[in-house]
């Protein structure tokens, strides 16, 4: 990544390429729209992950967002209500959640307990255990070991964690404030 050098200049950018587009016009909008890409690029690959080492330990086509999911649940060992889980996941698609739940509790791994609108809660079943125990051993394997290879790689997670968790914030942010200020255009865009 690019390293700020006094202002806007960058020490080691190539003058040869051309970073600026439509969504990166200054240099602080060219470095966002860098991590932008580089966060797709990342939640696209940690899907893959997660599909692939579920798929080690069950023969189960899952999404990423349900796995994920299924160890939310599993978290701390106690039962969650769709609101936990919306809330742990900072996620508002409640039906598409109902509907990863339904195919979560199909596959005997996670169980539904309680009635009402409030008192519906989730937890995994012993088949659920058995499969985020493996997903964890496998996991430990294959991840945290390659993470352990590589010098100092953890403590820069450290970093990454608490620039994306203020991220995180100032997205949430500029949403509110451009859901604040939406107005319809004066006059239809042409195709």
């Amino acid at each position: 990544m690019s390293k700020q050098k006094g202002g806007d200049e960058k020490q080691d950018q190539d003058p040869a390429l051309d970073r600026r587009w439509h969504l990166a016009r200054t240099p602080v909008e060219v470095d966002l729209a860098e991590a932008e890409f580089a966060l797709m690029r990342a939640f696209e690959a940690f899907g893959r992950w997660q599909a692939e080492c579920l798929g080690s330990v069950v023969d189960l086509a899952v999404s990423g967002p349900e796995n994920a999911m299924l160890h939310i649940i599993r978290m701390n060992e106690r039962p969650k209500s769709i609101k936990d889980l919306a809330r742990l996941a900072n996620r508002e698609d409640i039906p598409n959640m109902q509907y990863s739940l339904r195919k979560l509790i199909a596959a005997g791994l996670v169980q539904k307990s309680g009635s009402g609108r409030s008192g519906v809660v989730y937890s995994v079943t012993e088949k659920g255990k058995l499969v985020t125990d493996r997903y964890a051993d496998v996991r430990a394997s294959l991840l945290a070991k390659a993470v352990q290879s590589v010098p100092e790689l953890r403590h820069r997670l450290e970093d990454a964690t608490t620039t994306l968790d203020l991220m995180t914030g100032i997205y949430e942010h500029a949403a509110l404030s451009a859901a604040t200020h939406r107005r319809l255009p004066k006059e239809p865009m042409e195709d």
